[in-house]
């Protein structure tokens, strides 16, 4: 019997590509997007085994309708793995974001996630008659989760949170036998990249103006050499088959700079390397 696997924003990078994978190695992926256009394009390029359904992950409506959605796809009426993958990201510095991009980051990264995951953990196991089903939940975060970059804020608050909601998550639902695995993704060629905010013209004549120049040459450096939506898919379909997976998981490319030393460096060493980075020193007046 084919598992049933539900995936959220799938309509490029991480989301199809892990659809992608997937689909080929055999599992009914349930794939939620925004518009009837990409639903249609998915299903003509993903085959038989995807089966797209419109949902925004900040509708209640929509997130209420996905159990019902689980139970005509699934052979058994149950889901046996879920991946919240659905996010935005805005790049501005602090000062300058807008109250409701930031609500916005926080509605789709953080609320949204908790939204579908509340609605279907009955389906992946909590319910009382589910004691001998015990799903899945893959919750994509980022390097940003643990490692904040300047002028990242909002979007690094969104993934912090994410973490410590997974973490908390994971330890109640052992109770369950239900897994939950945090993905942090370092850089990944999507959409997320043309975006976001980096030729906004707000920062434009302020002491952010260099810094953030320089920050929008390193990140479109790091898209060059990001990982391809192909190779992170396949790399979160092996971590769902892992018997025993970790708690947590980094895909990024560069892995020691990127992830392994910053992570393991005092704050204050952080900070200088970015500072260094990024010309970000105080201004004299």
């Amino acid at each position: 019997m084919a598992e049933t696997i539900l995936i959220t924003g799938t309509s490029t990078g991480i989301g199809y590509g892990t659809a992608k994978a997937f689909t080929n190695a055999g599992y009914r992926v349930i794939a939620t997007v925004r518009n009837t256009e990409d639903a249609e394009r998915i299903k003509r390029e993903l085959g038989e085994n995807i089966f797209p359904v419109l949902c925004d992950v900040t509708y209640p409506e929509q997130v209420a309708s996905l159990p019902q959605y689980v139970k005509e796809i699934s052979e058994n009426g149950w889901l046996d793995g879920l991946i919240n993958n659905a996010g935005i990201e805005i790049v501005d510095p602090a000062e300058l974001q807008n109250m409701d991009d930031i609500r916005s980051q926080f509605e789709t990264n953080v609320f949204g996630l908790i939204s579908v995951t509340k609605t279907l953990l009955p389906l992946l196991g909590t319910k009382e008659n589910g004691q001998s089903h015990a799903g899945r939940i893959i919750n994509i975060s980022s390097v940003g989760g643990v490692i904040a970059l300047p002028f990242l804020s909002a979007y690094a608050s969104t993934k912090f949170a994410v973490e410590g909601y997974s973490h908390s998550l994971r330890r109640e639902l052992r109770l369950f036998g239900i897994k939950v695995v945090i993905i942090g993704v370092g850089a990944v060629k999507s959409e997320i990249w043309r975006k976001d905010k980096l030729d906004s013209k707000s920062y434009k004549g302020t002491v952010y103006e260099t810094p953030f120049e320089k920050l929008k040459s390193m990140m479109k450096s790091a898209e060059s050499g990001a990982i391809s939506e192909k190779s992170i898919g396949e790399k979160i379909l092996k971590t769902y088959k892992a018997r025993s997976p970790k708690p947590r998981y980094t895909f990024t490319p560069n892995k020691f700079f990127n992830w392994s030393l910053p992570s393991v460096l005092p704050h204050s060493w952080v900070d200088a390397l970015f500072n260094g980075m990024l010309a970000i020193r105080k201004q004299e007046k």
